[in-house]
């Protein structure tokens, strides 16, 4: 029995239509469609069970599998980099329970993150409280697979925070379940192996998530600060105080005059909740911040705050812009952000960067770098110039995005010796290494990528 046989007598949609092949080939990185192979078939598990008897068939055929969600990721994650097969997790959709009393629903891994949030508020009037720019086109899966980051996560968290426990297939065709209680010392965390393993240790099939109450009031405001470095200082002496409104974020000048038409740096600043906590939290930010700037730069935001560059138009002008998110302490933001700009900059053919500050928590945050250049040789020694900043400084490579293929090279230096633990889980929990081969850094039994 050959593979597509084999992958039909354990999952009832497997496609192998050349379009849609072709179609299966990619995510939103800037360098997919140049080390993307096509795969041999494309298999639609509509339940955990089908999940399972893919890897299984995978696994004893040694076949690489990539496993995919709505494939809007921007680092290459969902890219099969020696065809195979290519695992679309979509069909297992759907919101299986909700506890209102416990405030945790099931959801399956491959439910898209607005309607998700749209059938919580309306049936339950509960929210996940988590909603990242590509919320109309990503997947519970994807998120946990990354470790997302939503625009409200200085109030509710990352994705990592509101997961209670997971279900996964293993790559040879065991499922496991993890977690599930509130608390738990039974050893270490077996939830939190998975989340952000994209893929690569295990398949997430349905998920165990926190809620809350829909929130019941809101307020909004905005400040201009001098330099970006007084910005980022208001911003962590907010959170020293303990106040943590939803969004926190702050632009440096050139993203301020590109999104509010103000000469600055602009901080906007929203929280909801309970109309007590609100007020407090509101209260805390007007006494750490000065130059009001009204409730507009907010409202203005919150109704472009999921527009992208137009990458087609950036590249029938020679164009290729990226973005790249780094965490690190509050005492190193600042300076951060200064040498990684500066550090692009300086590399031959960068057209701009910018950046700002989109995430804030007790002990440091994100600073989110957009930058773009022209010319076949800009791109790899951009992003070299930049990684290497963030790696001297001691930051994280990344917050939210995930690593891919994009930052793949980059990971072992990033881990330092605990990348050799993590390759040591790989082969124990996948010794064939059909599970998205090529990404993380980590050893790959077809051969390495093509990239960079």
């Amino acid at each position: 029995m050959d593979v597509v046989d084999a992958l039909r007598s354990v999952c009832d949609r497997v496609i192998t239509d050349p379009t849609d092949l072709a179609a299966a080939t990619g995510d939103e990185w800037a360098m997919a469609a140049s080390v993307a192979r096509t795969p041999e078939a494309v298999a639609s598990p509509a339940t955990a069970e089908e999940v399972a008897g893919v890897l299984g068939v995978c696994s004893d055929r040694r076949v690489p599998v990539t496993p995919a969600g709505a494939r809007s990721g921007v680092c290459g994650g969902a890219v099969p980099v020696h065809g195979g097969v290519v695992l679309d997790l979509r069909g297992l959709a759907g919101v299986r329970s909700v506890d209102d009393t416990s405030l945790v629903a099931d959801i399956g891994a491959g439910t898209m993150g607005d309607a998700l949030e749209a059938e919580l508020r309306a049936d339950h009037g509960l929210t996940l409280g988590h909603r990242p720019q590509s919320v109309a086109i990503s997947t519970v899966g994807g998120w946990l697979a990354c470790r997302s980051a939503g625009q409200y996560s200085t109030r509710y968290g990352k994705i990592e925070d509101m997961v209670v426990g997971l279900d996964v297939a293993l790559a040879d065709g065991r499922r496991i379940t993890t977690g599930g209680a509130p608390r738990a010392a039974t050893g270490p965390d077996l939830t939190q192996l998975f989340v952000g393993s994209e893929g690569t240790l295990g398949v997430i099939t349905s998920a165990r998530l926190r809620l809350h109450p829909a929130p019941p009031a809101e307020l909004r405001a905005s400040y201009a600060f001098e330099s970006f470095a007084a910005g980022v200082d208001a911003c962590r002496r907010i959170l020293r105080r303990g106040a943590t409104p939803a969004v926190v974020r702050l632009y440096d000048e050139a993203e301020s005059e590109r999104t509010f038409d103000l000469p600055t740096n602009v901080l906007v600043v929203l929280d909801e909740g309970d109309e007590r906590l609100v007020e407090a939290t509101m209260a805390i930010v007007a006494e750490e911040c000065h130059e009001p700037r009204g409730v507009e730069p907010v409202d203005r935001w919150l109704a472009h705050r999921d527009d992208v560059y137009d990458t087609d138009a950036l590249a029938r002008q020679g164009i290729v812009g990226d973005t790249m998110e780094v965490a690190a302490p509050w005492s190193t933001v600042a300076r951060l952000y200064d040498e990684v700009t500066a550090a692009v900059a300086a590399v031959a053919g960068t057209v701009w960067t910018s950046g700002h500050l989109s995430h804030a928590y007790g002990d440091g945050a994100c600073v989110y770098i957009t930058f773009a250049g022209t010319g076949a040789n800009w791109y790899v020694p951009a992003w070299d110039a930049a990684a290497g900043v963030v790696l001297a400084m001691g930051g994280a490579l990344s917050h939210h995005h995930g690593i891919g293929l994009a930052k793949a090279r980059f990971l072992a230096a990033a881990l330092g010796p605990a990348h050799g633990v993590l390759v040591d889980l790989k082969r124990a929990l996948d010794p064939s290494g059909i599970l998205n081969p090529g990404k993380l850094g980590l050893p790959d039994p077809y051969g390495a990528p093509s990239w960079p």
